[in-house]
């Protein structure tokens, strides 16, 4: 089969007249034999570069993939289009996956697909090398990187099998891998010279912001937003299980929601899936587990009343709204407490490394089983389960099929230490994300490496536009605020693209009470009014890599006596748009009347959050009495 008749196949099997943006140059490449790397988001077509050029080279393309869901999808998709596809995982029994392989052994196969674990069971990965596949393709190819989101490590056996199955070419396939991932996963599979293909991160019909909400008003506001029948269907992401049910019994006096994670039995989640995919269900509430390759296109609204724990796996779970090309919004409900769950997650799956040591040192050069090894460390039965398993994946144990384990080898402790603050980091440029006043679908852009991108703002977003968001609130800026703003404006003129921590060190001279986190908030608002610009920059010192931001002036701000009118975010009590689908909604929850002394006259004063468009109260640099109030509420309201 030739290149050229890609596009007889094209139309004949799969029904498309043309190709989606970059899918004919990955398909041409594959059918000539390349390795390739292709990351594309969510709904962009990836399935179509692995399955069109697999037929094209005629054989059998072998598919590995990690969800039985994803799978079972994709293989009762192509039996509809009358393609010869099967798979093999679990969920079957033993006579009908020992069939596939005989029909794989056979030829009368144009597709199977396996799960990752299944390369570990003894004889299977001899019995696929028996027939050479015409591709090898691997789907959700980041979860086999240590620096990935997902990492999984059953993925890691496939860097070994592979060799086995050439000289097939290997196609990579993921929606969410930066630059480093996409180098490691590279690396991991033995990619020969690689075609890489990273394209089409940036979503042009989908409106992405992020408001600083506390938890307590997450739920309602989620209500309020939804009341609104053009905002579904919806996903709704809660950074817990307990959260995810909670607020799905909230909803459902309002909407038809439904709960999903995985502490229900598989056959409640296979269910409440197929509910939310046939529309029976206009609401699903989902932890993380929900989601990996679900094709539902009318996905008007996606939620999270969290702050997630990595901006790639926030991107692949906003990926699933909009994908019929219609307007959709992504909204992130957060603020600074979140990073306490995630601290706890960390501590669950990545134990200390004395932990580790702990196990690696009760191991011996000779196999034992892995009950008798617990029963000589004096760990909790999940916290040894955890620790054995990073030992495993970083080098420090070896564990056969049969689940024996022996020592590995010595110097697994710096991998595993740098993968840990690895994890530390993702969080920290998570929350960056959120709080910065970066055009947000720039900041997935580059984060992911798009090189063809032509870097432009969106205009959606809430940095954007900030008048359309249905979850960010913003306010004028202060006399005092715009002094000090037209202050950064007069220091950047003579030298542009200082660091943020610069400019606030020679702006809070003449304004001392314009704190740091109060400057950052101030330039978002040189941002909105498109005065400026902020870029994030790196460098690395001592191994370790330290980030900051620059500020440049846009063509407005340069201009000397560019007016200020600028407008700044403030954490929303309520959200008045969202009310207006569904009338009235709950009242806005308000502070007491406190004592607000005069401004003194020799100091600037501090912004005090005014209505959303309106100049607040001012109040003194010092605000010992405000504090004193406030402290005297707040042990009342801890006393009731």
């Amino acid at each position: 089969m030739t290149v050229e008749r890609l596009g007889e196949l094209l139309t004949e099997v799969f029904g498309h007249e043309s190709f989606r943006p970059h899918q004919e140059a990955v398909c041409r490449a594959v059918v000539e034999g390349r390795d390739g790397l292709l990351v594309m988001p969510t709904g962009a077509g990836k399935s179509l570069c692995y399955q069109l050029p697999g037929l094209a080279r005629g054989g059998t393309t072998l598919v590995v993939s990690p969800l039985i869901a994803l799978m079972e999808d994709q293989v009762a998709k192509m039996q509809a289009l009358g393609l010869a596809a099967e798979r093999i995982h679990s969920g079957r029994d033993r006579g009908a996956s020992r069939q596939v392989c005989l029909d794989y052994l056979a030829g009368r196969l144009d597709f199977l697909f396996i799960a990752p674990e299944r390369l570990s069971v003894p004889g299977f990965p001899e019995m696929l090398a028996r027939r050479t596949p015409a591709l090898v393709a691997v789907d959700e190819a980041h979860c086999i990187s240590h620096w990935g989101h997902d990492f999984r490590p059953d993925y890691r056996l496939l860097g070994a099998r592979l060799p086995q199955l050439r000289p097939a070419p290997v196609l990579a396939l993921t929606a969410t891998a930066t630059p480093r991932v996409q180098e490691d996963i590279a690396a991991q599979l033995g990619l020969v010279k690689p075609g890489r293909f990273i394209h089409g991160f940036r979503r042009t019909n989908l409106a992405v912001e992020a408001a600083e909400v506390p938890p307590s008003r997450r739920g309602a506001l989620v209500a309020e937003l939804l009341a609104d029948p053009a905002r579904r269907p919806a996903i709704v992401y809660t950074p817990t299980r307990k959260e995810a049910t909670a607020l799905a019994s909230e909803l459902k006096g309002e909407v038809r929601a439904v709960a999903y994670h995985a502490g229900m039995t598989a056959r409640d989640r296979d269910d409440v899936q197929a509910r939310f995919l046939a529309g029976r269900a206009e609401v699903i509430v989902a932890t993380i587990a929900f989601g990996m390759g679900i094709d539902k296109p009318d996905v008007r609204t996606v939620i999270h009343t969290g702050l997630p724990g990595s901006v790639e796996g926030y991107y692949q779970e906003i990926g699933r709204a909009g994908r019929d090309g219609l307007p959709s919004r992504a909204i992130l409900l957060h603020s600074w407490g979140d990073i306490r769950t995630h601290e706890f997650f960390l501590e669950r799956d990545y134990p200390e490394a004395h932990v580790l040591g702990d196990v690696f040192r009760a191991l011996k050069e000779a196999p034992v089983p892995t009950e008798g090894l617990a029963q000589l460390v004096p760990l909790e039965p999940d916290v040894f389960q955890k620790a054995l398993e990073k030992l495993w994946v970083f080098g420090g144990a070896v564990i056969t099929p049969e689940g024996d384990v022996s020592r590995g080898k010595d110097g697994w402790q710096r991998a595993y230490d740098e993968q840990r603050e690895h994890r530390k980091t993702q969080l920290v440029l998570m929350r960056r994300f959120a709080e910065g006043p970066i055009c947000r679908m720039l900041q997935l852009v580059r984060h992911f490496g798009d090189e063809e991108d032509d870097g432009a703002p969106c205009g959606l977003c809430d940095v954007c536009a900030p008048g359309d968001g249905l979850a960010a609130d913003t306010r004028r800026t202060t006399p005092m605020e715009e002094a000090a703003l037209r202050r950064a404006l007069e220091l950047l003129r003579p030298r542009d693209g200082q660091t943020t921590g610069q400019l606030h060190a020679e702006v809070v001279r003449q304004f001392p009470a314009v704190d740091r986190r109060a400057f950052e908030e101030l330039l978002g608002g040189l941002v909105r009014a498109g005065l400026a610009r902020l870029e994030d920059d790196a460098f690395e010192k001592e191994g370790r890599v330290i980030r900051f931001r620059r500020v440049f002036l846009t063509g407005a701000g340069s201009r000397p006596g560019a007016a200020v009118e600028a407008r700044v975010a403030v954490p929303p009590p309520s959200t008045t748009k969202a009310r207006k689908a569904k009338g009235a909604g709950p009242k806005r929850e308000r502070l007491p009347k406190l004592p607000i002394p005069k401004p003194s006259a020799g100091r600037p004063s501090l912004p005090h959050g005014g209505a959303r468009g309106k100049p607040g109260p001012e109040a003194p640099g010092a605000l010992p009495a405000l504090v004193d109030a406030l402290r005297r509420w707040r042990l009342g309201e801890a006393k009731k």
